[in-house]
C-alpha cells in the first residue's frame, strides 16, 4: 500500500478502520452464544479484508480528488459521498448471503455459525464506522502533514 499511495501514512489511515470491525465481529459471537471456531477465525480474515478494501476505496478515492486539485476537506466529503454507495451494495449482499448460513441448524452448522455471525456484526459496524473515521483520521493525518510541510518550508 505503500507503493500504491507513494507515502507511508495512508496506508496507517486505512488501518485504522480494522479495529473497529474486530471489536464488533466479537460482539456478534457473545450476543449469538456462538463459539470462535475454525470456521469463525476464518470469517475475521474475510473481514479484515473486506473493511480494508471498504477503506483503501474511500482513500484511494479522497487522493485522486486531491490530485485533481480539491482541498482536502472537498475531497473527502465528495469521496465519502461517492464510496457509500459500492460500499453499502457490498455490505448489503454479503450480510444477505450470510444469514441463511448464520440461522443454520443442521448437522454441522454450528461450525459455520460463527463465520457468518462474524461477517455479520462486523461488517454491519464497520461499514457506517468507516464512512465516519477514515475521514476523520485522514483529515487529522493530512492537518498534521500540511503543518510539518509548513514548518520545514519556514525554516529554509
Amino acid at each position: 500500500m505503500v507503493a500504491l499511495y507513494d507515502n507511508y501514512v495512508y496506508p496507517l489511515v486505512v488501518m485504522f478502520a480494522v479495529p473497529t470491525a474486530m471489536i464488533d465481529a466479537f460482539l456478534a459471537l457473545a450476543l449469538t452464544r456462538t463459539n470462535l471456531s475454525i470456521f469463525g477465525m476464518l470469517g475475521l480474515i474475510m473481514l479484515i479484508g473486506l473493511v480494508i478494501k471498504n477503506a483503501i476505496l474511500i482513500v484511494d478515492f479522497v487522493n485522486q480528488l486531491k490530485a485533481q486539485g480539491k482541498s482536502s476537506f472537498d475531497a473527502l466529503i465528495q469521496g465519502t459521498m461517492e464510496c457509500f454507495r459500492p460500499i453499502l451494495m457490498t455490505t448489503i449482499a454479503i450480510v444477505i448471503a450470510m444469514i441463511p448460513i448464520a440461522i443454520a441448524s443442521g448437522a454441522g452448522a454450528e461450525w459455520k455459525n460463527g463465520l457468518a455471525w462474524v461477517l455479520i456484526g462486523g461488517l454491519i459496524s464497520s461499514m457506517l464506522l468507516t464512512l465516519i473515521m477514515i475521514p476523520v483520521v485522514y483529515l487529522a493525518v493530512d492537518t498534521i502533514k500540511e503543518r510539518r510541510q509548513q514548518r520545514k518550508a519556514s525554516q529554509v
